[in-house]
């Protein structure tokens, strides 16, 4: 099993917040795939280190 990281900015979409896929991963990850997504937020990390 591969393990792909990627950091991505958190997209809206009308009401909605969204990831985009990049499309390089379009042939590995094809619909109906069941994935795992792991979700740090980066900021508030960040944030919690300069307290």
């Amino acid at each position: 099993m591969d393990k792909i990281i990627i950091t991505k900015k958190i997209a809206k979409q009308g009401n909605n917040s969204i990831i985009v896929i990049p499309k390089c991963l379009k042939e590995i990850l094809q619909p109906g795939s069941v994935v795992k997504i792991e979700i740090t937020n980066l900021q508030l990390n960040n944030e919690s280190k300069k307290n």
